[in-house]
C-alpha cells in the first residue's frame, strides 16, 4: 500500500510540475462552391438511401468540397435540366 501511495504522490508532483503537451492539429477550411453572392438559406432535410449518403461523403472528401455544396449543385442542375427540357417541349409544341 505504502508503495501504491509513492507513485501515486510522484504522478500528482508530475501533473503540478510538468507543462501538458498537447497535441498540434491543423484545421483547413473545407472549400466553398458558391459564386460568392450570399443568399438567405433555409433548412433542407430529407431521408435519402445510406448508399447513396456514404458516396456523397466520399465523394466530398475524395475532392475537398461539403455535403451541402454536392447537394445545393445537384438541386441546380437537376432544375436546370428540368426547365431546358421544358423549353425544348414548349417550342416543339
Amino acid at each position: 500500500m505504502e508503495d501504491y501511495k509513492k507513485k501515486l504522490s510522484s504522478l500528482a508532483d508530475k501533473i503540478k510540475n510538468e507543462m501538458p503537451q498537447i497535441p498540434i492539429q491543423q484545421v483547413q477550411p473545407v472549400k466553398q462552391l458558391s459564386s460568392g453572392i450570399e443568399e438567405e438559406e433555409a433548412r433542407f432535410n430529407n431521408w435519402i438511401p445510406r448508399d447513396l449518403k456514404r458516396r456523397v461523403k466520399a465523394y466530398g472528401v475524395q475532392n475537398d468540397i461539403s455535403q451541402k455544396d454536392i447537394t445545393i449543385q445537384a438541386l441546380q442542375d437537376f432544375l436546370e435540366e428540368k426547365r431546358t427540357k421544358q423549353e425544348l417541349i414548349e417550342r416543339g409544341a
